[in-house]
C-alpha cells in the first residue's frame, strides 16, 4: 500500500494520524515538535527528520500545519515537500490558509508535475478526535476521489466545492458564521444574565427555537483561539473582492473580546458544566 505522509502532527494531525493507522494505511510524519513527532510514533506511524524526506517516501501528502508562512516553509523550503516528491504525488493541504497562497503552490506543484488539493478541514478538534470532520474540497475531482479513502478514515463528510481555492473559501464563510454566531451569543448571554435567567435552561430552550446554532450546542469548545487568524484571513478576501463588508470587520474586533473573555473565565454561562 502506498504510504500517507503528515506534516505537522500537532492535536489535529495527530488525530489524522491515529484514524489513517487505524484504517489501514501506513503514516509518514514530520514535526518541528519533538514531544509531537514521538506522540505520532508511539501510534506507529514512522518518523522523519523533513518534509522533503517524508515526500520523497510518500505517495499522498498531508499538510496539517497552522498558517501561511508554515505551509509555504514546508513546501517551498530547502528540504520541502516540492524538493522531495517524486512525479504524481498527491499534496493536500488541510490548514485553513489564504486562497491566493493555494493557489500560487497548486502552479508550482504543476509545474512539478504534482497534483494538489485544497482541502481545509473543519468541525474541530473534538470532531478531529471521533473521526467526524468535515472535508471542505477545492482541486480535481479524480485526484478527490483517489485521496478520498484516507479522507474518510478521519471525515465523515467530504464535499466538492470546485476549483482550487474554493476549498479555502467555504472554510473561510464557514468560520465567518461560526464568530458571528460566537460573538453573538457573547452579548446575548451577557444581556440575558442581567435579567437573572438561568442562562442553561434559556440555552435548553434556544436549541428548540430559531435561537439554535452550531456555536449554542458546543459553546464550551468555542474557546475563540483561531477567531483573529480566520478573521484576518477573511478581511483579506473582502479586500481582493471589492465592496463594503462592515460587519465582518466589526466581529474582527469583537472576536478579541471573547477570546480573553474565555481566557478570564468570565464569558456568559452558557452551559452547566
Amino acid at each position: 500500500m502506498n504510504k500517507t505522509g503528515i506534516v505537522g502532527v500537532g492535536r489535529m494531525g495527530r488525530a489524522m494520524a491515529r484514524h489513517l493507522i487505524k484504517g489501514g494505511f501506513p503514516v509518514t510524519a514530520v514535526d518541528g515538535s519533538r514531544e509531537a513527532a514521538d506522540a505520532a510514533a508511539a501510534l506507529g506511524a514512522e518518523v522523519v527528520a523533513t518534509p522533503g524526506a517524508l515526500a520523497a517516501a510518500c505517495h499522498t501528502v498531508f499538510i496539517a500545519v497552522g498558517f501561511d508562512e508554515e505551509v509555504e516553509a514546508v513546501c517551498r523550503g530547502d528540504d520541502g515537500i516540492f524538493q522531495g516528491a517524486r512525479p504524481g504525488t498527491i499534496v493536500v493541504v488541510n490548514s485553513t490558509v489564504s486562497v491566493e497562497l493555494v493557489r500560487r503552490l497548486a502552479d508550482e506543484a504543476a509545474a512539478r508535475g504534482l497534483r494538489f488539493l485544497d482541502i481545509p478541514i473543519a468541525r474541530g478538534r473534538p470532531a478531529a478526535e471521533a473521526g467526524t470532520l468535515l472535508a471542505l474540497a477545492g482541486g480535481d475531482v479524480a485526484v478527490l476521489d483517489e485521496v478520498r479513502p484516507m479522507l474518510e478514515t478521519f471525515c465523515s463528510d467530504i464535499s466538492h466545492l470546485g476549483e482550487i481555492g474554493h476549498g479555502q473559501v467555504a472554510k473561510a464563510i464557514n468560520n465567518l458564521l461560526l464568530w458571528i454566531n460566537g460573538v453573538g451569543l457573547m452579548e446575548a448571554g451577557r444581556l440575558a444574565e442581567g435579567t437573572g435567567i438561568d442562562l442553561a435552561a434559556l440555552r435548553d430552550a434556544m436549541l428548540m427555537s430559531s435561537g439554535r446554532s452550531w456555536a449554542l450546542e458546543n459553546w464550551n469548545s468555542v474557546t475563540f483561539t483561531w477567531a483573529l487568524k480566520d478573521m484576518q484571513l477573511l478581511l483579506d478576501m473582502c479586500d481582493r473582492t471589492g465592496g463594503a463588508f462592515p460587519l465582518t470587520g466589526l466581529v474582527k474586533e469583537l472576536v478579541k473580546d471573547g477570546r480573553e473573555s474565555k481566557l478570564r473565565g468570565d464569558a456568559p454561562g452558557w452551559t452547566k458544566d
